[in-house]
């Protein structure tokens, strides 16, 4: 029997052509004609008759076919590899024939849709090729092996692998710890078996679902350009959230690495130290982020006892850090303006389900998940949690099962033990540890089953996230799907209009359904949001009209807040409202809205004047500043001056 031809090209695929007729014999007589046909021969020959594989095709002697009787036309094609061919012995399809087969309805299939989650082709990949027996993305699909044809050709195995779930094997490489410090912008990956949970388990965590599609809130889509990649986060078709990463950003985009530094100096005025972490710009550490051992502090007049009976937690700064001194450290704020990044010593390495703080009795649970949800954690955490290190459990965890959290810990404590020993040996100052690629990072902090997908351009990219996924949340691996730009005919960033919302987020006024407006205004010192009636006129009486404005205007900033990114001190001037009880509707509503930002924030009640007060955390700098650069003619001021008359 022929070897099947696995990589034949399409053109060398036999067509389909008509049976030749029957030969006479080349000695004696021509052979008679023979009688009618039994009804197992007819419907034999019938089958015979059949499409080489089509779904249409009659299959074994059961069929429900009567004698004689002919299919009416083929069935709908379908690529799935165990609806190709059956092996010699039914039909004409013989072995090199369904191997060819196999690669013909492949290569037919190749092209990326919106919506597909196959891996994409490795299109400028220099990532080193996956085993052969991977069956992931980036492992070799059904046609590129011959034994993978013929078992997914035979009739053992016909039940369908979910896409992109469960059983997807993992690329080899290096341990999870050894990646993650090892490699700026990478991620572990866990090396053992996927956990295998019950139907009920994954059910609940893919979610709703509408004529098998899934139904989220959100969706997140992930444009990739050459020098940036930008990342949209919608909320139905609502813009709420933009991320863009850029390579000369590495600088600054360092939030949540660690670092082993050397102090610079230390100023007892400041209470801080500046650190040299090997940036542009030195970093400052703050005495209350500094951790120390109080019996490690020297004694003195401040130091410990005194005469003033100060204990040695109240050590200053000076006392705890000197020159010179190598400080392992890591980054909670970004370098802004002429600001350097902010350190602490609290290091914290957060995983899917937890947030490990090395050497700390830290135990704590999210406040986001309901209390039966805590207590159920709360009894886990007893068996999972390491003997020499705190655990917050973050909001992913609702619902996962003891294996998961312990193999997220373990996972963590490995990284840890791996960033000692890259600290032992590494010259100061060092990058010990990198978070990863904006992409991986934003949807490990954001991506559950409320989006409904994550919608990528680039290949590349698209199998790297969904590896990722795969390995942490099987369940949602199926959201990750690929786009491609050129079949759609439009950019994926036009297609759900982004760039159009992102043009409105640039300026300084932004307008209601009603026809009321925003004056959004970003100072040094802080940031004022002004609310305005413009154009809505209302239909009852003037308290009502201001009453309405200020609920819309009240979801409105609060998106605003999170698709701007604004962060520090925030003064919000509401429309005077005379009944108390409108006010504090709109601060209800308000604080209703800020809930779903998960960057933390604090809001005061409306002053007599109408005013609000708020401060939100700010980590880096605003979607203004990260699209734009100083004018070069007013330096920013938006003013030019008249030279003539200075």
């Amino acid at each position: 029997m022929s070897e099947p031809i696995v990589g034949a090209a399409q053109d060398e695929i036999p067509e389909r052509r008509p049976s030749p007729p029957p030969m006479p014999p080349l000695d004696g007589p021509a052979v008679a004609a023979e009688g009618p046909d039994s009804p197992e021969e007819a419907a034999r020959k019938q089958r015979r008759r059949g499409s080489r594989g089509g779904r249409g095709r009659a299959r074994g002697p059961a069929s429900e076919l009567g004698d004689g009787e002919r299919p009416t036309g083929p069935g709908p094609v379908d690529a799935r590899t165990d609806d190709l061919p059956d092996p010699p012995g039914e039909g004409r399809t013989g072995t090199a024939v369904g191997a060819r087969a196999i690669v013909k309805v492949n290569e037919a299939k190749s092209r990326p849709r919106i919506g597909d989650v196959r891996p994409a082709p490795k299109i400028g990949d220099t990532r080193p090729p996956a085993d052969s027996s991977s069956g992931g993305a980036g492992g070799r699909r059904a046609g590129s092996s011959t034994a993978e044809a013929g078992d997914d050709a035979s009739g053992d195995g016909k039940k369908r692998r979910r896409r992109g779930g469960r059983g997807r094997s993992k690329k080899p490489g290096v341990s999870g710890a050894e990646a993650a410090v090892t490699s700026a912008g990478s991620y572990a990956l866990d090396d053992e078996a996927p956990i295998e949970l019950d139907e009920d388990t994954l059910e609940r965590r893919r979610g709703r679902e509408r004529k098998g599609r899934p139904v989220g809130r959100y969706l997140m889509a992930v444009h990739v350009r050459p020098g940036a990649t930008q990342i949209a986060v919608l909320e139905g078709r609502a813009l709420i959230e933009h991320y863009v990463s850029r390579p000369q950003d590495s600088d600054t985009q360092i939030d949540g690495n660690i670092y082993i530094g050397r102090v610079q100096n230390v100023l007892p005025g400041m209470e801080a130290a500046f650190i040299d972490i090997g940036t542009p710009k030195n970093a400052v550490l703050y005495r209350g982020d500094i951790r120390y051992d109080p019996d490690d502090v020297e004694q003195g007049s401040v130091a410990g006892r005194s005469s003033k009976g100060k204990a040695k937690s109240d050590a200053r700064i000076e006392q705890l850090l000197r020159t010179g001194q190598t400080v392992l450290c890591q980054v909670t704020k970004n370098p802004i303006g002429t600001k350097g990044a902010r350190l602490t010593q609290e290091v914290s390495l957060p995983g899917r389900f937890c947030v490990l703080i090395p050497n700390s009795d830290t135990y704590g649970i999210s406040k986001r998940l309901s209390d039966d949800e805590r207590k159920r954690l709360r009894k886990l955490l007893d068996e999972v949690k390491p003997p020499q290190h705190g655990i917050i459990v973050r909001t992913a965890a609702e619902g996962a099962t003891t294996d998961e959290l312990r193999r997220d810990v373990l996972r963590l404590v490995r990284q840890w033990d791996a960033i000692e020993a890259l600290a032992q040996r590494s010259k100061t100052p060092a990058l010990l540890y990198a978070e990863p690629d904006m992409a991986v990072r934003v949807i490990r902090e954001e991506f559950n089953r409320e989006y409904r997908s994550v919608v990528i351009d680039d290949p590349a990219l698209y199998e790297e996230v969904r590896d990722y996924v795969g390995s942490i949340s099987p369940e949602l691996a199926d959201r990750v799907e690929l786009y491609d730009a050129e079949a759609e005919g439009l950019p994926i960033f036009e297609k759900h209009h982004v760039h159009e919302q992102l043009h409105k987020a640039l300026d300084r006024k932004v307008w209601l359904a009603s026809g009321g407006s925003l004056i959004i205004e970003r100072t040094e010192a802080l940031t004022v949001i002004d609310v305005n009636t413009g154009k809505n006129v209302g239909s009852v009486n003037l308290e009502e009209t201001v009453y309405r404005n200020n609920l819309e205007a009240a979801e409105e900033i609060a998106r605003q807040l999170r698709l701007r990114d604004i962060g520090g001190i925030i003064v919000i001037d509401f429309i005077d409202m005379e009944i108390h009880k409108n006010r504090d509707d709109v601060i209800r509503t308000f604080r209703a809205a800020l809930a779903r930002d998960k960057t933390r924030t604090q809001v005061f009640d409306i002053s007599e004047l109408g005013l609000v007060e708020m401060t939100r955390k700010r980590v880096s700098e605003g979607l203004v500043e990260s699209l734009s650069e100083l004018c070069p003619a007013c330096a920013g001021r938006g003013l030019v001056f008249d030279e003539s008359l200075l």
